[in-house]
């Protein structure tokens, strides 16, 4: 089968399109045909190498951690599945990922696909809207009637993560420019704050929320003023860089890591299909081009880098100094915009 894999931590150069073997189902899983996966800051991550003293990769490694296809194998033990189900999954990030024909996933990971759209497309839903999810819900413990800023809401976070917010009975104040703020805005955000044109804190000053989410790459700075904004006894929930520990006024800040839960992913997928919960795809490519979009996405995902290693410090600010090649920026690569599909 094809595949792209990368036999060594680097920048979007390591990566490969090339021939692979074709899994074969262990105990306790099946084979899924590819139709789909899609790209995230994370991948880049892994295959970086940032975070491998926590996820050490087996090499050659196959990344895509979004999964949307067909089973084509059952194997022993498993009856929750059949052959010819559309499902989709999160894949575990130390596992060989879905940027390929086929891959082998745990029965248990698996959640049946959404319906009504696009099979491929629906790989642009588990990891960017388990994390809106569970920002949400189990971090900020948001709750009806209450007031939320979800600072980057024209990210693809921020887009289930406005949807989720407004349909929970929250209060959504989001930020977005030009190019998304008619689509937050449809999505159900009460008010949209143009970044472009005032910086967030100046134009929100005085004004306070139950929650802020922050899914914007910032500095310790930048954070502790939007901590600012929290209500006494809220909550500050950030998915890129983390805030300050010790914010004061009882003031919560959580950093989440997004992590597979079948039951979470199959409520999205009833929300999909119940017309609920909008999929936003910005552009649908052949699997061949997936390390073109890594090095569209690397001018990004190297100002994430260098803020996560100002925040954090220590081993990751090592890693990336001795290793800056990893996360550089190609020349004339172009910009990544919007949640990206892959197609075998």
């Amino acid at each position: 089968m094809k595949a792209v894999r990368y036999h060594s931590y680097g920048g979007s150069d390591v990566l490969v399109h090339e021939e692979a073997d074709r899994p074969v189902p262990g105990v306790g899983q099946v084979v899924v045909q590819v139709a789909g996966t899609s790209y995230n800051d994370a991948d880049s991550g892994l295959r970086a190498g940032l975070r491998q003293d926590l996820l050490p990769l087996a090499f050659p490694h196959i990344p895509g951690l979004d999964l949307a296809g067909v089973v084509t194998e059952v194997g022993e033990g498993v009856t929750s599945w059949s052959v010819g189900d559309a499902v989709v999954a999160l894949l575990p990030a130390d596992a060989p990922g879905a940027a390929a024909e086929y891959v082998a996933a745990s029965a248990e990971a698996l959640a049946a696909a959404p319906r009504t759209v696009e099979l491929a497309d629906a790989a642009a839903l588990p990891l960017v809207g388990l994390t809106a999810w569970q920002a949400l819900f189990e971090h900020a413990d948001l709750q009806p009637g209450q007031h939320i800023l979800i600072n980057g809401a024209g990210s693809a976070v921020g887009g289930y993560a406005v949807q989720l917010a407004a349909q929970s009975g929250a209060t959504v104040t989001a930020t977005a420019g030009a190019r998304s703020r008619d689509r937050v805005r449809s999505y159900g955000a009460d008010r949209i704050v143009d970044y472009t044109v005032t910086p967030v804190v100046q134009a929100l000053a005085g004004q306070h929320f139950d929650v802020v989410l922050q899914l914007a790459p910032a500095g310790p700075e930048e954070n502790a003023r939007l901590v600012d904004l929290v209500a006494d006894g809220g909550a500050f929930v950030s998915v890129t860089t983390s805030g300050p520990q010790d914010a004061g006024r009882g003031v919560r800040t959580v950093h989440v890591f997004a992590r597979s839960d079948v039951t979470q992913l199959s409520d999205l997928v009833a929300r999909v299909d119940a017309g609920e919960l909008a999929i936003e795809v910005a552009q649908r490519l052949p699997l061949a081009d997936l390390p073109t979009v890594h090095a569209r996405a690397a001018g990004r995902f190297a100002r994430i880098a260098e803020l996560a290693a100002r925040v954090e410090g220590g081993a990751l600010a090592a890693r990336l100094r001795a290793d800056q090649d990893a996360v550089r920026a190609p020349a004339a690569a172009g910009e990544l915009a919007g949640k990206t599909v892959l197609t075998p």
